[in-house]
């Protein structure tokens, strides 16, 4: 990722920055001429993607070195319905603390001219206004910092880099009782305790929800450790109360996911004092020392956890949503061990033994006796473990989504629930389950709660007209529930609704790429950056992994090896999406003490087979 003095006359003049507004800004519309004699950054994201909220914070710490000199902008891409409103657009830039101009590009106009393929994506502008470097996912502070570094130093020498205040306008705050809520649980005395998740606190509310009785953290981000008004989080979102015989034992009542701390918190209820139970507060990368998929076991707070989003109580531990890495993980809190349980890393849908089930950012958790259900918000699926094995009851995969209701039939033969194959959500992020035993969702982007009937697979919607919801909590006796509506900063019991939702099929549209009839060579093109070499002190330094779906799509060559050129074959007449992740580990060259490094990536890869297309697929591995 070198960039050299010599080399700028090959580099690609940066296209202009259009799209439907600009945030952060004041009200300006920024231009590349605005910003010509800085270095500027530009971040492709989307408010749904976990990947896309790490490089938010992957990038605070390098915004703050380079205030001077650099500018980064957010350029808003959505790949969900729901996330081209122009509301849900502004909220989701406060609820993350985006404190930088961000551009609103619905139709992906910007997205397109960058020839993004992925989220997020990242793109380096240098003072003259050339493209120098992109890259996508996440993991790329290090490189960043070097390049940056190094732009800095030449663009200083040569007069080129204006140095001074960037475009960033704060918005002004506005007054509520809490900010984006992210989950609630009921405590013992009948209140209500809140995931104030943008204040980073947590509240405990009266029973109804309005009134609030305290509050649990400084409210400034951080993660300190200590009394209630001095502890601190960083967007908090799944609280779970312990059973009392392991809060005994334990000394705290309480588990809280400290979401973008990547931690996992004890709050002691009697006075408000939190401590860290589990995590190290770096977020889990995969290790090219071992086999990335193998469980990750022992001491919890030796071990990094990826962005925990929501918590249950199941068969003797607590389950956690790793959202951040697409898995299940288990957290005894009496031993103090934290394991991988369920999901391998691959965002997808599969089903399976939980070992080698694919899940796609999981988001919600609810116990149910020997179930347990998972809202799955990537792939807009309601999905539950039993027996060791997880199912899916609603969704179809990765980009299919929508908001459509289904009658149901009559049960099973075996009394397992019934899938609603027709059915559709649209990101849910939370799931509960009702004293009848139906299933409740928090259909996120359908601003929805519905109803799943596990005996018939009937689903209806219950409310809708919310406010991106969150969480529900059902009551404990009879069919009501309370909601948190995050997107409206509160808790409220909605009227529910008398007719169905009419029915709406959404498909996130992406180019397909036709590959050739018969073998198909797959390159995933790695080029070691200047002054590292590749790191096989612990084994093969490179790894690639190819799997699809569906998985018929592939004859041969799906499965994990250290190559990273593989022979596919595709089954004649196919199409579907070819998933692959590659990594690659580097370490610096000549240093006394050398850095180290994992670059990785996935792909999903729109793929049909047709005559005469091409016999090679090429991906870049960017370093």
């Amino acid at each position: 990722m070198a960039y050299h003095q010599d080399d700028r006359r090959a580099r690609v003049r940066a296209p202009e920055l259009r799209g439907r507004r600009w945030l952060n800004t004041g009200g300006r519309e920024l231009t590349l001429a605005d910003l010509r004699g800085r270095i500027v950054l530009l971040d492709f994201w989307t408010f749904c993607c976990i990947n896309c909220l790490h490089v938010i914070d992957e990038l605070r710490p390098i915004e703050e070195k380079y205030a001077d000199s650099l500018v980064v902008i957010g350029v808003h891409s959505p790949k969900f319905e729901h996330e081209k409103a122009p509301d849900a657009v502004t909220a989701a830039v406060e609820r993350y603390g985006v404190h930088h101009p961000v551009l609103d590009d619905p139709d992906l106009s910007t997205w397109q001219q960058y020839a993004a393929r992925a989220w997020p994506t990242l793109a380096v502008i240098d003072p003259q206004g050339y493209v120098v470097a992109s890259m996508a996912g996440e993991g790329h502070g290090d490189g960043l910092d070097r390049l940056l570094a190094e732009l800095v130093a030449t663009h200083t020498a040569d007069g080129t880099l204006v140095r001074g205040q960037g475009p960033y306008v704060p918005p002004p705050p506005e007054p509520s009782l809490l900010r984006y809520p992210g989950k609630a649980v009921r405590l013992s005395g009948g209140t209500l305790l809140v995931s104030d998740s943008a204040r980073h606190q947590l509240a405990e509310l009266a029973a109804d929800g309005r009134t609030v009785l305290r509050r649990i953290g400084s409210g400034e981000r951080g993660a300190a450790d200590g009394p209630a008004d001095e502890a601190s989080f960083r967007e908090p979102q799944g609280v779970l109360v312990l059973p009392p015989e392991a809060a005994e034992r334990v000394g705290y009542d309480v588990l809280v996911a400290d979401t973008v701390n990547h931690l996992l918190r004890g709050v002691r209820l009697a006075d408000g004092a939190v401590r860290t139970v589990a995590g190290t507060g770096e977020p889990w990368r995969a290790d090219h020392r071992t086999d990335p998929d193998a469980a990750a076991a022992g001491d919890a707070l030796a071990v990094d956890l990826s962005s925990p989003w929501d918590l249950a109580w199941y068969q003797g531990a607590a389950v956690i949503a790793m959202a951040g890495i697409h898995q299940l993980w288990r957290f005894d809190p009496v031993t103090g061990t934290v394991a991988r349980w369920a999901g391998t890393t691959t965002e997808s849908l599969r089903d399976g033994p939980v070992g080698d089930a694919f899940l796609a950012q999981p988001s919600g958790l609810a116990a149910d006796g020997d179930r347990l259900w998972v809202a799955d918000s990537e792939s807009s699926a309601l999905r539950y473990v039993q027996d060791g094995e997880l199912h899916t009851v609603i969704g179809t995969g990765l980009f299919d989504f929508g908001h459509a209701d289904v009658p149901g039939g009559g049960p099973t033969d075996d009394g397992t629930p019934r899938p609603a194959p027709d059915a559709l959500l649209q990101h849910p992020l939370g799931v509960a389950v009702a004293a009848d035993g139906a299933v409740l969702v928090a259909d996120t982007y359908n601003g929805a709660i519905r109803r799943y009937e596990p005996a018939t697979g009937a689903v209806t919607t219950l409310a809708g007209g919310l406010s991106e919801p969150s969480d529900v909590l059902p009551d404990l006796d009879g069919p009501g529930f309370l909601v948190v509506e995050s997107g409206a900063h509160r808790l409220v019991r909605p009227e529910l609704a008398a007719t169905a939702a009419p029915a709406a099929r959404y498909r996130t549209e992406r180019p397909v790429t036709p590959v050739a009839e018969g073998a198909v060579t797959l390159d995933v093109v790695f080029e070691t950056p200047p002054g590292a070499k590749l790191d096989e002190s612990y084994g093969p330094a490179t790894r690639l992994e190819v799997t699809a779906t569906p998985p018929s799509l592939l004859t041969e060559g799906a499965g994990v090896g250290t190559d990273l050129s593989r022979r596919l074959v595709f089954a004649p007449g196919a199409s579907g999406v070819l998933s692959v992740t590659a990594q690659a580990a580097t370490c610096d060259a000549e240093a006394e003490n050398p850095a180290c490094h994992l670059t990785r990536q996935d792909w999903g890869v729109p793929v049909t087979v047709a005559a005469g297309a091409d016999d090679i697929l090429a991906l870049v591995l960017r370093g």
